[in-house]
C-alpha cells in the first residue's frame, strides 16, 4: 500500500486540511497548533505531492481526489470531518461536502470559480513558478535566507511575504519544484469550472465558508470570489484583507477563526 504522508495532532471533532497544487501540508502549519488546542487536526500531502508519491489508481484533480480521499478518511476512521482546503484543496473540500463526506467545509481560494481566461492565467502562472523553482533551486534555496529576497519571490503566493520564514520557504519551492502529479493536477482544473445552477448536493445542508485574500493573484479575488458568490449563493463568504494566494502566514489567526467559526 502507497504511504501517504501526512501530520495527526490534537484531540476533539476532526478537521482535516488539504493543500492546493503544488503545494503539501506544510503550508498549514502557520495554524496546525491553534487548531490543535481544540481539535484532532490533520494535515496530509495528496498522492503525488510532497512527500506522498502518485498513485495509478488516483486521479490527480479535485474530483478524483476528493474520490481517493474519502475512502483514506475511512480508513484512517475519520468520520464526519470539517474539510479544509487551499485552492485545489479548496475543489477537493467543496466535492467531499457535495458528496456528503464532510460535516462542514472552509475553502480558501478554491479552484473552480473561473471562466477561460481565469483557468489559463492560473495554469501558466503556477507552471512558470514550478520552473523557476526547478531550474533555480539552489540559487533561490540561499536566497530566501534574506527578506528582501523572499518578497520578491514569493510576492504572487503572499501577501505578506517577508513573514514566511526560510525554512517554510525552501519547503514550499521543494514541493512546487518535485510535485509529480503536478502536470496531470493542473490539466485537470479544465474540466472542474464550477457554474450557476450545478447540483449542489449536501453542500446546502452543511456549513460552507468561502475565504478569499484580497491580495490574490493567482486566483484573482476581484473576479473569482465574485464568481463564487454567484455560483455557491449559499456560503458563507468572507475577504482576508492584505492576505495572499496562501493567507496561512499572511493572517494566521484570521484564518483560524474563519475556520472554527465556519463549523457552527
Amino acid at each position: 500500500m502507497t504511504q501517504i504522508s501526512y501530520s495527526r495532532r490534537g484531540s476533539g471533532a476532526p478537521i482535516v486540511l488539504v493543500h492546493g497544487l503544488g503545494s503539501r501540508w506544510q503550508v498549514f502549519e502557520p495554524i496546525l497548533d491553534r487548531l490543535a488546542t481544540q481539535h484532532e487536526v490533520i494535515a496530509l500531502d495528496l498522492p503525488g505531492f510532497g512527500d506522498s508519491p502518485a498513485r495509478a489508481d488516483v486521479r490527480p484533480g479535485p474530483r478524483g481526489y476528493a474520490e481517493w480521499l474519502t475512502g483514506w478518511l475511512a480508513e484512517h476512521d475519520l468520520r464526519d470531518p470539517h474539510v479544509v482546503g487551499s485552492s485545489m484543496g479548496g475543489g477537493i473540500a467543496l466535492e467531499l461536502g457535495r458528496a456528503g463526506v464532510a460535516r462542514a467545509v472552509t475553502a480558501f481560494a478554491p479552484v473552480g470559480c473561473y471562466g477561460t481566461p481565469g483557468l489559463r492565467w492560473v495554469q501558466g502562472m503556477l507552471t512558470v513558478l514550478r520552473g523557476a523553482a526547478q531550474v533555480g533551486a539552489p540559487v533561490l534555496n540561499r536566497a530566501v535566507e534574506h527578506p528582501a529576497a523572499r518578497v520578491a519571490l514569493l510576492a504572487s503566493l503572499f501577501g505578506h511575504p517577508s513573514q514566511v520564514t526560510p525554512g517554510a520557504a525552501r519547503t514550499d519551492l521543494a514541493g512546487l519544484a518535485g510535485a509529480s502529479s503536478f502536470a496531470a493536477a493542473r490539466d485537470d482544473f479544465g474540466n472542474y469550472m464550477l457554474r450557476p445552477g450545478d447540483d449542489p448536493g449536501a453542500l446546502t445542508e452543511i456549513p460552507v465558508t468561502i475565504a478569499w485574500g484580497t491580495r490574490d493573484v493567482v486566483l484573482t479575488h476581484r473576479t473569482q470570489s465574485a464568481r463564487a458568490r454567484a455560483v455557491l449563493p449559499f456560503a458563507h463568504h468572507v475577504d482576508l484583507p492584505g492576505c495572499g494566494h496562501l493567507p496561512f502566514s499572511d493572517d494566521p489567526e484570521r484564518c483560524v477563526r474563519v475556520i472554527t467559526e465556519g463549523a457552527l
